[in-house]
C-alpha cells in the first residue's frame, strides 16, 4: 500500500494567516523542491543535511512567488520515514495556492486526508495506535483529552499491548510446538506459569476496558442536562456557570422553548451543558415541542441537574419530592444533583427545614453566583480523574474498545480450555484469536478497508 509518488498538502489550516506551511513527502520531493526554490546563498538543497532551514525564493520560471523559509528532512529522519520538505511561505491564499498548484505541474499529487501519518505508519515511523493518537491530539480541545492523546502518542497504550501481546505469543509458540510432538505427549508451556500470565492479561484487558467508561466523555466531553420546572433559574445558572448571557432570562414563564448547549472547561475536563425548556403541563405546540426534547437531552446526558426554586418548598414540598422520584426512576443509572436555586432569599431556618426535607441538596444562588463553585466541583467528583493524575492508560477510541472486549473473550476462552484440560491443538486456536485481536489494535493485522476508514478522518496536510 506503500506509494512511491511523491505528494503535497497545506499543512496548517486554511485561510489567510501570516505564515503558512506547505508539506512535500516522498521519493521525488526534494528533487521536485529544488525545481522551484532558489538559495539567496546558491546553495543546491539536494546537496545539503537533513534538519536544515534555507532562506530562498519559490520562483516559476522568472516570476517570484514569495520569500519562503524551507526545511529539509531526509529519509527516515522525517515525520513519513521518507523525503520530506516543508515550505514556510507568507499566509496570504493567492501565495499559497500559486505555490501547490506549481509544485503539483512539477510533479507532485495532492495529498490525501492523514496521507502523511499514513505513511508514517506504514513506513515504521509509529504504529496504528499512536498514529490514531495523532488526530485525537489535534482535535483536543481541554486539558484532560490532549493529556490523553499525548500519553497514546507517545506510546503508552500500545507499549502496554505489545508487551501482553509478546507474552502471550511466546506462549503460544510453546503451545504450537507440543502440536508438533502430540505422538511423544510431552508439554513444554508451563501451565502453572501460563495460567498466571492469562489471569494478568484478563485484569489488564478489564481494566483498560473498564478505563472506556471515563475516556468517551473525557474526550467527548460530558453532557449535563439543566432541567426543573418553567422559570425557576435554569438559563440564569447557565449564563452563570458559563459567566456570560449565552441564554435568555426572563421573568415570564415557558420562555426557554427549546434546547441551549455550550461547553466548559472544569480543571482540564469539558462539560456540555444543556439548558433545557421548563417541565410543565402546556396547551402551547410549540413548547410542547420543547418539553418532549427536554426528556431526549435527560436521556443523552451523563449527569443530571435538577433544578427548583427553593422559595417554594413550603408549599410545593410533598409535589417536589414526587418530581425528583420520578427522575430517579426513569433515570436509576445517571448521578442526580438536586439544587435549590434562589437560596439567598431563605433565611438559616428555612435552609435547614429544606435540608432536612431532601438531605442531598445544594443550595445555591444562580443570579447572585453564589454556591456554582460548589456545584462546579460536586460535577467534578462524578468523573473519575484519578487515573488521569496517575498517569494511567485511558482508552478513548471506540475501535480499540471492541478490539478490547473480543481480546478479552478469546482470553477467558483460554482460561476455561486450561482449567478444563482441552487439548492443545483447540486451545491454539483461541490463543490465535487472542493476538488477532491485539494486533488489531497496534497495526500488525491491517487491511485496506481498515486504514481507509481510520485516515479518512483525518485532516488534509497531516
Amino acid at each position: 500500500m506503500i506509494s512511491n509518488d511523491t505528494i503535497v498538502a497545506l499543512a496548517t489550516p486554511s485561510g489567510a494567516g501570516a505564515i503558512a506551511v506547505i508539506r512535500i513527502s516522498g521519493k521525488d520531493a526534494i528533487a521536485i523542491a529544488s525545481l522551484v526554490f532558489q538559495s539567496v546563498s546558491g546553495k543546491d538543497i539536494t546537496r545539503q543535511k537533513t534538519h536544515t532551514l534555507h532562506l530562498g525564493h519559490i520562483v516559476d520560471g522568472n516570476k517570484v512567488l514569495d520569500q519562503v523559509l524551507l526545511s529539509l528532512f531526509i529519509g527516515t529522519n522525517s515525520y513519513t520515514g521518507e523525503n520530506t520538505v516543508e515550505i514556510s511561505c507568507h499566509g496570504s491564499t493567492y501565495i499559497q495556492q500559486q505555490i501547490i498548484q506549481l509544485l503539483l505541474r512539477k510533479g507532485c499529487r495532492m495529498a490525501q486526508p492523514g496521507e502523511f501519518t499514513l505513511r508514517s505508519f506504514l513506513n515504521g515511523k509509529m504504529d496504528l495506535s499512536q498514529a490514531e493518537a495523532v488526530a485525537d491530539l489535534i482535535a483536543s480541545d481541554n486539558e484532560a483529552s490532549h493529556q490523553i492523546a499525548m500519553q497514546q502518542m507517545r506510546g503508552g497504550f500500545s507499549t502496554e499491548i505489545a508487551k501482553l501481546r509478546e507474552e502471550l505469543l511466546n506462549f503460544a509458540s510453546l503451545i504450537e510446538l507440543e502440536l508438533d510432538f502430540a505422538e511423544e505427549d510431552v508439554e513444554f508451556a508451563d501451565r502453572s506459569q501460563f495460567h498466571d500470565l492469562l489471569n494478568r492479561i484478563e485484569f489488564v484487558l478489564k481494566r483498560l476496558i473498564d478505563s472506556f467508561a471515563v475516556g468517551n466523555v473525557i474526550k467527548n466531553g460530558i453532557p449535563v442536562a439543566i432541567v426543573g420546572e418553567p422559570n425557576v433559574g435554569k438559563s440564569t445558572l447557565l449564563n452563570a456557570l458559563l459567566n456570560e448571557e449565552r441564554a435568555i432570562v426572563s421573568d415570564i414563564a415557558g420562555t426557554t422553548r427549546d434546547t441551549i448547549e455550550d461547553e466548559l472547561v472544569i480543571e482540564g475536563i469539558g462539560f456540555r451543558f444543556i439548558d433545557t425548556a421548563g417541565i410543565r403541563e402546556t396547551k402551547d405546540v410549540v413548547e410542547s415541542i420543547g418539553i418532549r426534547k427536554t426528556f431526549e437531552k435527560m436521556e443523552q446526558a451523563q449527569v443530571v441537574v435538577y433544578l427548583f426554586d427553593s422559595t417554594d418548598f413550603k408549599t410545593t414540598g410533598s409535589q417536589l419530592q414526587k418530581e425528583i422520584a420520578k427522575i430517579q426512576n426513569q433515570f436509576p443509572l445517571k448521578p442526580l444533583l438536586i439544587i435549590g436555586n434562589k437560596a439567598d432569599k431563605l433565611t438559616e431556618t428555612e435552609q435547614v427545614e429544606l435540608k432536612a426535607l431532601i438531605p442531598d441538596i445544594l443550595l445555591i444562588s444562580a443570579k447572585e453566583n453564589l454556591g456554582v463553585d460548589e456545584l462546579k466541583s460536586k460535577l467534578l467528583s462524578f468523573v473519575n480523574t484519578g487515573a488521569l493524575r496517575n498517569n494511567e492508560t485511558i482508552v478513548t477510541n471506540t475501535r480499540h474498545y471492541d478490539s478490547l472486549l473480543k481480546a478479552l473473550e478469546e482470553i477467558q476462552k483460554v482460561q476455561w480450555g486450561l482449567q478444563s484440560g482441552i487439548s492443545a491443538d483447540l486451545m491454539a486456536i483461541d490463543i490465535r484469536q487472542a493476538l488477532y485481536y491485539f494486533g488489531e489494535i497496534t497495526g500488525q493485522v491491517t487491511n485496506d478497508e481498515l486504514l481507509g476508514n481510520i485516515f479518512a478522518n483525518f485532516c488534509i496536510g497531516k
